[in-house]
């Protein structure tokens, strides 16, 4: 065993950008992935700009994520009665050195993929190899391996880091009593269609109310020659979660009937809901859920990383992200104190508790949050905005945001590289 190599459980978003960040500061790795073949699977996510500059230090050129993305311009919300409650500029336009992206997951996914492969050769990412289990030694974690034809292994390494995601087994095993997966009663359908983008061209919008919403961006460039672009929808209902849970299974294909039940009445002169949901190739139902904070994402030579360590609702635009921010921090601390259980448990002091705070902020709406602020002071009918929400109070409580959730611009701005030019670990 190398006695610097790390064993990473999980080749979703945050267990490839982990693996590029070592690479990119001189330490091994081994990618156990559980699918025998990744495909870009999923629809649109955001990546903000703190996500982004961390890409762009990994060496992922602006061009790579524009051609599986678009550089977001605006993030609004829209009243159910087609009124502006509050717009913003976003990435550049915002001030940021950065710009936001809003991009298809899976896509994302393939190009981490790619990168992985080039830097690191073939055979860094095993696939058909899930982790269901841990010890540790010593000197050493030991990740316990289940083949897709059922045979056992083991891999072994310095530290393991479980990015298995949601239902991940390193977590399970390390917090045995944790509570179940947890539904505040949010149902969500997304898909994709084409269509022609919507006020910039490039925006991000919130429509409708706290209880029933919909989410509209583009994450392609138009065609030259139609002006179509792809479309991503996400489509919200809250209902009683009394009704029942569900076990976050995301890949459940609904007929377009059962959204435009909800939904078949949302037209507006600039856009045709019905039209964008009948459109599309496929729509996938699923519930909003998240898991409540643990109080540590390390035990001695093992980590969390990405949703394994904190899966929390994606009002914020942020989860991915984050993920992303995580590998990088744990980087940075690996070059601080070497390929130790003392780096594990830096990184822990410093994301554990303000990520935990975050994921119970996203519980209750996030930056949507302004939606329920209008439903409370007027029903959410209005004519002038601003005898509702003052535009003053509507920017505070989004700088709020941006601040809990480590993008705010000013601070983010300001902060050196999380892990310096150059900077590798025993140099």
């Amino acid at each position: 065993m190398d006695p610097r190599n790390v064993v990473i459980a999980g080749g979703g978003i945050g267990g490839l950008a982990l693996a590029l960040t070592l690479h990119q500061i001189g330490v091994g790795c081994t990618v156990l992935e559980s699918v025998a073949e990744p495909r870009p699977l999923g629809v649109g996510i955001n990546l903000q700009p703190n996500a982004v500059r961390e890409l762009f230090d990994l060496g992922i050129a602006e061009s790579e994520l524009a051609a599986i993305g678009v550089a977001t311009q605006e993030w609004a919300l829209v009243g159910r009665n087609g009124r502006e409650i509050h717009a913003e500029p976003r990435g550049r336009g915002a001030g940021y050195r950065w710009p936001q992206f809003s991009v298809h997951r899976g896509q994302l996914q393939m190009l981490l993929l790619r990168k992985v492969q080039e830097r690191l050769g073939a055979g860094a990412v095993r696939t058909g190899a899930r982790v269901a289990g841990y010890r540790t030694e010593a000197d050493r974690a030991v990740a316990l391996v289940v083949r897709r034809d059922g045979a056992r292994d083991e891999v072994a390494g310095a530290l393991l880091v479980g990015a298995d995601g949601l239902h991940s087994a390193v977590r399970a095993q390390m917090h045995p009593g944790q509570a179940p997966v947890h539904w505040g009663g949010a149902i969500l359908w997304r898909g994709t269609a084409r269509g022609r983008p919507v006020r910039t061209g490039a925006s991000f919008i919130g429509l409708g109310s706290s209880r029933q919403r919909l989410i509209v961006y583009p994450i392609s460039a138009p065609d030259p020659a139609t002006g179509l672009a792809t479309i991503n929808w996400i489509a919200e209902i809250t209902v009683d979660p009394a009704d029942g849970t569900d076990t976050g299974d995301w890949t459940r294909a609904v007929p377009a009937a059962k959204v435009l039940a909800q939904f078949g009445d949302w037209r507006f002169d600039w856009l045709d809901v019905p039209a964008l949901i009948g459109s599309a190739a496929a729509i996938y139902e699923y519930p909003m859920i998240d898991r409540d904070p643990v109080p540590t994402w390390v035990e001695g030579r093992v980590a969390l990383l990405g949703d394994a360590a904190h899966v929390m609702y994606p009002t914020g635009s942020n989860g991915a992200g984050q993920a992303i921010v995580d590998g990088r921090v744990l980087g940075a601390c690996l070059i601080e104190h070497g390929v130790t259980p003392a780096a594990l448990a830096a990184y822990d002091a410093r994301l554990c508790g303000p990520v935990s705070a975050l994921v119970l902020r996203n519980r209750e709406a996030g930056p949507f949050g302004l939606l329920d602020l209008v439903e409370r002071r007027c029903g959410g009918a209005f004519t002038h905005i601003d005898e509702v929400i003052p535009a003053a109070e509507r920017a505070a409580f989004l700088a709020d945001y941006r601040a809990a959730a480590g993008f705010a611009v000013e601070r983010l701005n300001a902060a050196p590289p999380t892990i310096p030019a150059g900077a590798r670990v025993g140099a």
